[in-house]
């Protein structure tokens, strides 16, 4: 198996990262301080999804802006904590690639991505963050956004994601998608190629851009 392409777009929590204790301590700390309900808390798709959207589904419009304040220090004040850490393959994987062939897109605020980044010393020249647009996943406009920084065919990307809503965005903007089974089953991914996680490939830099294949 042979991947081709001239960039690569990274999802950061849940593909090169973990934080999930961390989310789940921080978010459940925010919902009791909102009066939320745990029934009400359940019915919302937290991963994936930038937090003002999931604030909008929880919450009246004009408590929105605060409630995600809150969120954010919340998530950023538990990263000194232990709160992320690299899921297998990371390091190595992107150690093979140029600074300028790949781009992390995430779903949290520049802040948070930055803090949880640099807590495990990833250090992305592109960053394309909540912060960046102003329709997050599954919307396109934040793996687009990245291909046109990058000055990449949106066609000539490949994507690394975990999430359904991620997916959703990669497939809406043309890109091929390689899902990651760090945070959902396979049977809920829809994906070019499902891998349990990135050590299970290798990236090459190649005359034609970048070639990625099965490690051996």
């Amino acid at each position: 198996m042979k991947i081709h392409a001239q960039a690569l777009l990274f999802d950061n929590d849940g593909t090169l990262v973990s934080s999930l204790a961390s989310v789940d301590r921080c978010w459940t700390r925010w919902a009791a301080e909102y009066g939320i309900t745990a029934e009400e808390f359940a019915r919302v798709e937290l991963h994936g999804r930038p937090a003002a959207e999931i604030a909008a589904d929880l919450l009246p419009a004009h408590v929105v802006p605060e409630a995600v304040a809150r969120i954010e220090d919340l998530e950023v004040e538990d990263v000194p904590g232990g709160g992320v850490h690299l899921l297998p393959g990371t390091r190595s994987f992107l150690d093979a690639l140029p600074a300028e062939r790949w781009a992390v897109v995430t779903s949290a605020t520049r802040r948070l991505a930055e803090a949880r980044l640099d807590a495990v010393g990833i250090l992305p020249k592109t960053l394309v963050a909540a912060d960046d647009i102003t329709r997050g996943k599954p919307d396109p406009e934040p793996y687009l956004l990245a291909a046109r920084t990058l000055g990449v065919d949106p066609a000539h990307c490949v994507v690394f994601e975990d999430a359904p809503a991620g997916l959703a965005a990669d497939r809406a903007a043309g890109m091929t998608t390689v899902a990651l089974t760090t945070t959902h089953q396979a049977h809920e991914l829809h994906a070019d190629l499902v891998f349990e996680d990135l050590s299970a490939l290798s990236a090459l830099v190649t005359e034609q851009g970048l070639e990625i294949s099965l490690r051996d």
